[in-house]
């Protein structure tokens, strides 16, 4: 007769307090199966360059972790699509035919937090895209593709981030004692609503290559959001910005004695972007007008400035021009 004490009792006497012989144990439960992973971060994409928003989502689609929850060509777009989407992160460009970025911003910060993504790199277009509420500034061509997923998620978590040029607004404006509260003059048409229709306003960045279809022709400006906004009243309700009425800095201190060179406004910028290193095709691009206007501008900017070339135009622009006096911000 077994002994009822024993551990190893029959079934009908009480269960087995070690395995059957011949069975396998079960692995102990990991302690990571209650942390399951993160949904990816939720990403609206905001260019009205349909080449580099199509090379955006294939790059950010091709990380675990991110996803393109929608693509828009404007502001009006951008803010639908967050509205219906309610995205972690927007990418936001600034210079787009309709409502621009600028004219959307405020309205975008509310539902998810921005980050400029641009050519714009002028310093005033930096602070007032910042004093609207853009939690970081990206210019293409100053940042790889791993650097744009890293400040995604971390503009997701609070953090800023800046490429070198708007970075350097930043500086500029610090030097110049500028209220960043005050708000900027801006570049002739930002802040504002135009019914343009867009295309490929900016190039394509060199590190963004796919082939998508051309853009309609004709952009309904019309058409109210989801929200029952229309982008004539979405500008309406943007605070005024003043326009600017002398050449802006793109960055640097500006020189004292520029009135002397007596550039238009256009002409100005045009200088600007010329001395930011842009190339005809860019400044066209950038202010949405014909290479042809730009190289007109240009003849009659060589002309004002004494000059036979960009590189000598440029240098008595940002006075470092021998003989040229630079002011102390």
């Amino acid at each position: 007769m077994q002994d009822p004490t024993s551990p190893h009792t029959s079934p009908q006497t009480g269960p087995h307090t070690g395995p059957h012989p011949g069975s396998q144990e079960l692995p102990p439960k990991s302690p990571f199966e209650a942390f399951p992973p993160p949904a990816p971060l939720r990403v609206v994409v905001a260019d009205d360059n349909p080449v580099v928003r199509a090379g955006l989502t294939a790059l950010l689609s091709g990380r675990s972790d991110i996803t393109v929850a929608a693509e828009a060509a404007d502001g009006r777009q951008a803010y639908e699509a967050a509205l219906q989407h309610r995205p972690d992160v927007v990418l936001l460009d600034v210079r787009m035919p309709g409502v621009d970025g600028i004219s959307a911003l405020p309205y975008l910060v509310h539902i998810a937090p921005v980050v400029m993504l641009t050519y714009s790199r002028e310093s005033e277009i930096v602070q007032e895209a910042l004093r609207r509420g853009a939690g970081g500034y990206l210019v293409h061509g100053e940042f790889t593709a791993d650097q744009l997923v890293a400040a995604i998620r971390d503009i997701k978590e609070g953090r800023a981030h800046f490429t070198p040029t708007a970075a350097g607004a930043l500086l500029a404006q610090l030097r110049q004692g500028q209220n960043p509260a005050a708000g900027l003059p801006l570049p002739e048409g930002l802040g504002q609503v135009d019914a343009t229709a867009y295309g490929n306003s900016s190039p394509t960045p060199s590190y963004l290559h796919a082939e998508v279809p051309s853009p309609p022709g004709k952009f309904d400006t019309h058409r109210p959001t989801v929200a029952g906004v229309s982008a004539e009243n979405l500008s309406q309700m943007q605070p005024d910005v003043g326009q600017s009425t002398s050449g802006w800095s793109s960055g640097r201190p500006a020189a004292p004695d520029r009135s002397r060179f007596q550039l238009s406004t256009r002409e100005a910028e045009i200088m600007d972007h010329i001395a930011s290193g842009m190339n005809n095709q860019q400044i066209a691009a950038t202010c949405f007008i014909s290479e042809k206007t730009v190289k007109n501008h240009i003849n009659r900017i060589f002309a004002k400035l004494h000059s036979t070339s960009r590189s000598e135009a440029a240098a008595k622009w940002l006075g470092t021009a021998p003989g040229s006096s630079r002011g102390l911000g």
